[in-house]
């Protein structure tokens, strides 16, 4: 099994005052819609660079399955291709394990840089599940993308109604970066439908036929 370069554990450069947008997920795989929605929040919230940080495995699900963290990074910079996304595995060189470790890890390291936790609105749906939510959303401004199909109305789950005073208009994304948290902003825009967990299924189904050909040979 290859293991990551020590590279891509390492924390990435960051200059002070800088706006750094940060998308956490296994990104297995990484996608199309990671990058669009990272481009849009680029444009929207004025970010000098969105940092995807590659984890070692999700806390809230099954990672027996999940491929080794050098491949996803590998296929997350092949899928970003874009010099702004900067795509890191430090979570794992920090021997963290939680979101809100790692974003308070990355703010008392780096206190001058001005980072946005950028999530899906499908993870605002469940973000009350996430351990200590709250703290998440006290250490950083938040920017939540829209995403097409959602089954249920993202900003009436919990962690969205407790959160909603605190909520900013479209209009004041370009400020989120600067404004001091709990704050957040919900962007709309993201056309593309992909997700992680389609792929992975696609991926199966496409399999499947191939492997109950091979069971059939002598």
């Amino acid at each position: 099994m290859t293991a990551p370069a020590a590279r891509d554990l390492r924390l990435p450069p960051a200059a002070a005052g800088q706006r750094i947008g940060l998308v956490g997920g296994s990104f297995n795989p990484a996608h199309a819609a990671h990058r669009a929605a990272s481009l849009l929040a680029l444009k929207r919230c004025r970010l000098d660079a969105v940092w995807w940080l590659v984890t070692p495995g999700n806390p809230l699900k099954d990672n027996s399955r999940l491929p080794p963290l050098a491949e996803r990074i590998a296929r997350a910079r092949a899928v970003a291709d874009d010099p702004r996304i900067v795509v890191t595995g430090v979570e794992a060189g920090l021997g963290l394990r939680y979101t809100h470790q790692t974003l308070a890890c990355l703010a008392a390291r780096l206190p001058q840089v001005r980072f946005v936790w950028i999530m899906g609105a499908d993870n605002l749906a469940t973000f009350h599940r996430w351990q200590r939510w709250r703290r998440i959303a006290a250490l950083m401004p938040v920017a939540v993308v829209d995403r097409m199909g959602a089954r249920l109305a993202p900003t009436a789950a919990p962690a969205a109604q407790a959160l909603a005073r605190y909520r900013l208009p479209e209009a004041a994304a370009s400020r989120l970066a600067t404004a001091r948290p709990p704050a957040w902003v919900f962007l709309h825009g993201l056309k593309s439908p992909l997700s992680s967990t389609w792929i992975r299924e696609q991926d199966r189904a496409l399999a499947a036929p191939q492997q109950g050909e091979g069971r059939g040979k002598s």
